[in-house]
This record gives C-alpha cells, sequence and structure tokens, in this order.
C-alpha cells in the first residue's frame, strides 16, 4: 500500500513497535474496557457512511464520477495543502504531494509536527512519532479516519 511505497523511496519513517493493538487504542480508543462492541460497530458504520459520502463527492467533483481511490484523494489533499493548485506537477513531485497529504494528516494523531515551507512553498514536516507497522487493511482504515476528519474540519462533509 502507499506507506510501504512511500518507505521504499524513504520518504518516511516507520517502525515504533507498540503493537497493533496499542496503535488502535491510542488513535482509536478501541479495546476500552467497559465500552460495548455496539459503540464500536456504530462508529465504524458512522465512518463508512461518511467515507462513501466523501469519495462520491470528491469523485464528482474531480473524476466526473469516476470513484477515486484511496491513494487518488490522499493525492487531492497533498496538491490542496500545498496550495498550487492549477499546475501540473512531475513524477516526483506527485510522490512528495502524497507525502506532504500523509504527513498532514497523520498531524493530528501525534505522528507529525509541521516544521516550515521552504522556498518554493512546499510544506515540511518532523516525524514526533514512528509508526508501528501496519497491515494494508489496518493503513486502510487509518487513511480513511483520518481523511474523513481532514474534510468536517474544512467543512467539506458533515
Amino acid at each position: 500500500m502507499i506507506f510501504n511505497y512511500l518507505l521504499k523511496l524513504g520518504l518516511c519513517v516507520f517502525g515504533i513497535n507498540i503493537g497493533i493493538d496499542g496503535l488502535f487504542q491510542r488513535i482509536f480508543n478501541d479495546k476500552q474496557p467497559g465500552i460495548p462492541t455496539f459503540v464500536h460497530m456504530a462508529r465504524d458504520t458512522l465512518l463508512k457512511q461518511r467515507w462513501e459520502h466523501l469519495v462520491a463527492k470528491l469523485s464528482a467533483q474531480f473524476s466526473d464520477g469516476d470513484p477515486l481511490d484511496l491513494e487518488g484523494i490522499i493525492y487531492l489533499v497533498g496538491v490542496q495543502e500545498l496550495g498550487q493548485l492549477h499546475r501540473n506537477f512531475k513524477k516526483d513531485e506527485k510522490v512528495n504531494l502524497m507525502h506532504i497529504a500523509i504527513c498532514k494528516l497523520l498531524e493530528p494523531y501525534g505522528f507529525y509536527e509541521f516544521d516550515f515551507f521552504d522556498k518554493e512553498g512546499w510544506p515540511h514536516y518532523i516525524v514526533r512519532e514512528n509508526l508501528p507497522p501496519l497491515k494494508s487493511g489496518e493503513q486502510s482504515v487509518l487513511m480513511k479516519e483520518a481523511l474523513v476528519n481532514y474534510f468536517l474540519e474544512k467543512e467539506y462533509i458533515v
């Protein structure tokens, strides 16, 4: 998935081993004693509904209705965060845009922190805490949650 791809390129550093349960407990407050399973199911249902609404809305706006995939939406966030909306990007810049997006999306979770804009206007982030190894499905859930939260904050979806 995208994290593995970026890892191969050396753009992100991951690897703290707190275990998958520890990650989801910290990020999604799962596994808390005394919280019934149906509460988690309700949250998962809401996330799924919001995700589907987000994909439909972005797809209608940016891809003539063809559904955008997760990587496409991450790319859009990168372009938005760079703020250079009306230009063409080279292949390596597209990878950097996805890196910007991932940093921005995971910043509220404490994994990255904005550092500065360089002279070309590209944002730079520092790693505050390394991500633990995640399976592909777990990466997808994390990124969908982060994307939904990002677009809720921007008031693009409700």
